[in-house]
């Protein structure tokens, strides 16, 4: 059954610091390090599943940039907040990670840390983790080939921990529906994704975004927006029937990155979708 959520990325002028992970290859075989992006605290995230279910949402997507913690009584407490609100926390977004790179010391500390996400998901009662499939470029088989072994060995250790390893139509490698198609019937049904309306590009958008979206748990309900903040509609509306034409029934996940107070924002792309919703 379809139902509204709503990613972090939507917020992230509300919620505090950003913790991005980079990787330094600059010294010896390579780091990851952590860059602090400094941004308001509005809502700390602990607070967000109560915020989100006074205003009709039924679940959340956090980016791992949005953790202030990863020790596990903060994780605990995260997960209570969720409970108490009566709010699914449905997909950690891991926003690093190449499962495509061929430096072997980047390719075993990503693997590495990955895995010590995924023990984050699954401590604080995220039900998926969102791993991003790689950078190599989309017609590069031997990459694709590398890329889905890897979400297969991956989405093995999820299973141990309570957690569902998803990826998405994120970054080169899953730029197009094809090169999706062909990483999933390589990595197997077990490994779903996410559709994100502003990935693909070009005169086959559509057609790509009902190509995958019949394997997707969610959809990134992603318009674009004007210098006030509001949205294509008739672009958007095109985005929504191309997924709802191959019978889509998941999470619609609102994104909105304009301008101006980000929840009104999100009001006024949530009265278009509300209707996909509720037709679901």
């Amino acid at each position: 059954m379809s139902y509204l959520s709503v990613s972090t990325w939507s917020l992230h002028r509300l919620l505090g610091p950003l913790r991005w992970t980079v990787w330094n290859a600059e010294e010896g075989q390579g780091e990851h390090r952590t860059v602090v992006q400094d941004q308001p605290l509005t809502h700390a995230l602990l607070d967000l599943p109560a915020e989100a279910a006074k205003r009709g949402y039924q679940a959340i997507e956090v980016c791992h940039f949005h953790f202030p913690s990863t020790e596990a009584a903060y994780l605990g407490q995260l997960r209570g907040a969720f409970s108490d609100a009566g709010v699914s926390f449905d997909t950690l977004l891991l926003d690093y990670g190449d499962l495509t790179a061929t430096d072997e010391s980047r390719k075993v500390a990503d693997a590495k840390l990955i895995r010590e996400w995924i023990d984050v998901a699954s401590l604080s009662g995220a039900k998926q983790i969102r791993v991003v499939a790689g950078e190599a470029s989309p017609s590069d088989e031997s990459a694709i080939k590398q890329s889905a072994a890897a979400l297969s060995d991956l989405a093995r250790y999820a299973d141990s921990k309570g957690v569902r390893v998803i990826t998405e139509n994120f970054k080169d490698l899953t730029s197009t529906g094809e090169s999706c198609l062909k990483l999933l019937d390589i990595a197997g049904e077990s490994i779903p994704m996410i559709t994100d309306f502003g990935n693909f590009r070009g005169p086959a958008k559509y057609e790509e975004l009902a190509m995958i979206a019949p394997l997707s748990v969610s959809v990134h309900a992603k318009a674009a927006y004007d210098e006030s903040g509001y949205p294509d509609e008739v672009e958007f509306l095109k985005c929504l029937d191309a997924v709802k034409s191959v019978g889509f029934d998941g999470a619609y996940v609102l994104i909105y990155d304009g301008p101006g107070d980000m929840w009104d924002g999100l009001e006024r792309i949530k009265r278009i979708v509300t209707p996909y919703v509720s037709a679901g």
